[in-house]
């Protein structure tokens, strides 16, 4: 069985998820849990954490097929003490989340070096993860493949690699695959997709892939630039997304879109 979704709005509370996922015909989905543009926020409910798990029960989404997103606000390599701090704790904030709310996985952002350097950016990545990791957290964390703009660091399976290994408890990582990012940091699944997935599972495993974000690319191939289209409308196009979904190694990976879409758009492509 596939398991495809789409990001929806949690507008009004956590809660709210579930339905706007069943009401576009996903049977998995994302969100965020809490406002992504803001360092703090307040805590989740009782009420909230229990009318979640039974929205989520009653419309039947499994909790291994939810992805939550971490805010865009968080770098892992920030050079400064008081911006590295800050991702810190909103990155265990997003964990505590996670976990009140029975959730098995958690996609981020690796981080920007900011002109520190690869090697340094992992580095600071790699200690910050060793420092919010515990070994008893039901929630794995996933680093997401990135498109390369400015001081990005995830651009290849390599740069995640280099991540993974310097982490104590890297049993609690895994890998977001997101195809507008790979194809703009110059990995053509248009043409080779095999290879791409070949070259993943030699890097990093495949059985460290747990998630796609399925997205087409408003920009040519190596861009580097990180703009998603509709499934599509893009420079990836309609056939590699039909070469995707279909993949034998992808088979049981839940896939979730992030197009710029509003909820009937998204119903659409999940149809299609």
């Amino acid at each position: 069985m596939k398991f495809i979704g789409a990001h929806v709005s949690a507008s009004g509370g956590v809660e709210a998820a579930p339905v706007n996922a069943s009401e576009i015909g996903a049977n998995a989905f994302a969100l965020f849990t809490k406002n992504q543009r803001q360092w703090v926020a307040r805590p989740l409910t009782e009420e909230s954490i229990r009318v979640f798990k039974e929205n989520c029960g009653k419309l039947g989404f499994d909790s291994r097929y939810i992805l939550p997103h971490d805010s865009y606000l968080i770098n892992l390599g920030h050079p400064e003490e008081e911006g590295l701090q800050k991702s810190r704790a909103a990155f265990l904030d997003e964990m505590q989340r996670c976990e009140q709310l029975g959730l098995k996985l958690l996609n981020f952002h690796p981080g920007s070096h900011v002109k520190q350097g690869v090697d340094t950016g992992i580095e600071y990545i790699a200690q910050m993860l060793n420092e919010v990791l515990d070994k008893n957290q039901h929630t794995k964390v996933l680093l997401e493949t990135m498109a390369g703009k400015g001081t990005e660091i995830g651009r290849s399976f390599e740069e995640l690699q280099m991540i993974i290994e310097k982490v104590e408890l890297n049993n609690k990582l895994g890998i977001c695959l997101d195809t507008c990012h790979i194809y703009d940091a110059q990995y053509n699944i248009v043409d080779n997709l095999n290879g791409v997935i070949d070259e993943l599972d030699k890097v990093i495993g495949l059985d460290r892939l747990c998630a796609i974000h399925l997205n087409d690319s408003k920009n040519p191939f190596a861009s580097h630039k990180d703009r998603h289209e509709l499934i599509g409308k893009g420079y990836i196009g309609i056939d590699t997304f039909n070469n995707i979904v279909s993949n034998e190694k992808l088979r049981n990976i839940p896939m979730y879109l992030e197009t710029p879409n509003d909820m009937e758009g998204y119903a659409k492509e999940i149809a299609m």
